[in-house]
């Protein structure tokens, strides 16, 4: 007869600083996930706003497959296109406004990065974001903040940006709103703006913080929140442009 082992559960308690430390743990990973939940029913609401656009736009149609950097240097050098988990999009070119805005924009942002003589700098369009090896993933925003200087190689920066910029373009509204604050979001992008001319509104998700889908109008002054004391005036750029 064979002989049975009995092995009876051994309960752990914890207390004094590890308990504190594991209901610290926990706090976190719940703070953590309402985080996601919220973004996840951020991208829910903006996908239902926008599904007919979507489901329309052309510039949200794949055309091919790049799948390493080689392949996207081959490119000839006036594409204008983006790589999503290595499916290629290409995109329109911009509008008057659009240009208008970012080259507003870009100058006051560079004006305070310069006055403040740190490492941050700023890039308009063109310029490549490679967000991810394998899948490939690089995009062109409108404008960039990039803090860390190890990420610029010459070429491109290589991870992700501190602060983003994109203008919305009347024909692709849920590419910005939608798929880009995912992908922004996910690789490390501490703030992300949404600069919407048509409907006269700009959109801030601080991810550092949390702080999803604030919206603002043109009359506004936003705060810049990876500093301390920057706020653009959004009025004397709707005034200067006549919108």
């Amino acid at each position: 007869m064979r002989s049975k082992i009995c092995i009876s559960p051994r309960i752990v308690t914890m207390s004094g600083p590890q308990a504190v430390n594991s209901n610290l743990f926990k706090k976190k990973i719940q703070r953590k996930n309402t985080a996601k939940l919220k973004l996840l029913r951020l991208y829910v609401i903006l996908w239902l706003r926008f599904r007919k656009e979507v489901l329309s736009m052309p510039a949200l149609q794949s055309q091919s497959q790049i799948t390493t950097l080689e392949q996207y240097e081959a490119l000839p050098e006036d594409t204008r296109a983006e790589i999503y988990d290595g499916q290629i999009f290409y995109m329109a070119s911009p509008s008057q406004i659009h240009q208008s805005i970012l080259l507003e924009l870009s100058t006051l942002l560079n004006s305070y990065v310069k006055n403040r003589k740190g490492d941050c700098r700023v890039f308009p369009a063109p310029f490549d974001v490679k967000l991810s090896d394998h899948p490939l993933t690089i995009v062109q925003p409108d404008i960039m903040i990039v803090c860390d200087k190890s990420k610029l190689d010459g070429h491109r920066c290589n991870g992700a940006p501190d602060f983003i910029i994109e203008i919305v373009s009347p024909g692709n509204p849920a590419d910005d709103y939608i798929r880009k604050a995912y992908y922004y979001e996910n690789y490390g992008v501490r703030e992300y703006w949404i600069v919407d001319p048509r409907r006269r509104t700009v959109t801030v998700h601080d991810f550092e913080k949390n702080m999803l889908s604030i919206q603002y109008s043109f009359d506004s002054a936003i705060k810049v929140h990876i500093y301390d004391d920057l706020y653009i005036d959004f009025s004397d750029i709707a005034d200067l442009l006549n919108i």
